[in-house]
């Protein structure tokens, strides 16, 4: 008789993606908006009775956008707060294993085919270097892989909150201003879904405009139509995550890549200008030479974080 597929979910701030997993791949793929149910217990219960499968799975791997550091989980971007234990009980499980969810997209890089990531610029990994992964979606997720023998340990940090540095003087006009609403001007006050409006906002203001009432997508929608800050803000988008990911490159020696995951510079498409990022990921002065070399990829795998959560139970 077969095992039981194992349950796995990606939590993000805004949707959670269950599926079950076995060695072979992820089956039944079901996206659920969070707000739509209480706890997290309630949204993994109604996916279960969604997909009905064969036997109640034994084990579980979900990774969450947030710190975990204890038991007790409360994500970053959402309401959703649970006890790891009681979640372990709740759902029948002999095994449960939460993890953040850029340490879930980290883990995933080894197991990316070519087809799931597109190059950004030039650039040539070295093998058993360490790679580093960020990406921005409702929030600005950062983590890292580094060789840990014949294997590879993720890094289990909260890089989107390092405060953002400006690189020039506009930027630093814009962070000025944000810096009154908001005290502390994080990296994923600028580079995140909200980030991007964030951005929009302020570079209208700069300008005695007052701006328009928009979400991300039309941010990039008025940059396509010719607004010239929405167009600012995407622009600005670009410049802002090539110095963080240039920042990431040099603290971990990411000389094996560094990827760009998340759900908006797919969106973005050709609005998303490589050349402005690839050319602040370099602007490293005395340390250009070191990261010039580094590659840089986007992640086009749909759900990146679905292999690492297999690779957690060690179903890859």
């Amino acid at each position: 008789m077969s095992e039981p597929l194992a349950l796995i979910a990606d939590l993000g701030g805004t949707n959670a993606r269950f599926a079950l997993a076995d060695a072979k791949g992820t089956r039944d793929t079901k996206i659920l908006h969070g707000a739509d149910y209480p706890t997290l217990a309630d949204a993994a219960h109604a996916y279960l009775g969604m997909v009905k499968p064969a036997a109640p799975p034994r084990q579980a791997a979900i990774d969450v956008a947030s710190p975990v550091t204890g038991d007790q989980v409360t994500l970053t971007n959402a309401a959703w707060s649970f006890s790891i234990s009681a979640l372990k009980q709740d759902l029948g499980l002999d095994r449960l294993e939460v993890i953040n969810d850029f340490t879930a997209v980290a883990l995933a890089v080894p197991y990316l085919a070519e087809g799931d990531r597109t190059p950004i610029g030039s650039g040539t990994p070295v093998a058993n270097a360490p790679i580093g992964v960020l990406g921005p979606g409702t929030g600005l997720g950062v983590s890292g892989l580094v060789p840990s023998g014949a294997r590879w340990s993720a890094l289990a940090g909260e890089g989107g909150h390092v405060t953002m540095a400006a690189a020039t003087e506009r930027e630093a006009a814009v962070l000025d201003r944000l810096r009154h609403r908001h005290q502390h001007v994080s990296a994923e006050r600028v580079l995140s879904g909200m980030g991007l409006v964030n951005l929009y906002e302020t570079l209208a203001q700069l300008d005695g405009i007052d701006p328009v009432q928009r979400d991300a997508a039309a941010v990039s929608d008025g940059a396509k139509t010719g607004d010239p800050h929405c167009a600012e803000a995407v622009s600005t988008f670009a410049s802002m995550l090539g110095t963080v990911a240039g920042n990431l490159a040099l603290t971990l020696g990411s000389r094996g890549g560094v990827y760009i995951a998340g759900g908006i510079v797919p969106k973005m498409g050709d609005l998303f200008d490589d050349a402005l990022f690839r050319q602040r990921f370099e602007a490293k002065g005395r340390m250009r030479s070191f990261v010039v070399g580094i590659p840089t990829y986007l992640v086009t795998h749909p759900l990146p974080a679905f292999l690492g959560l297999r690779s957690v139970l060690h179903l890859t």
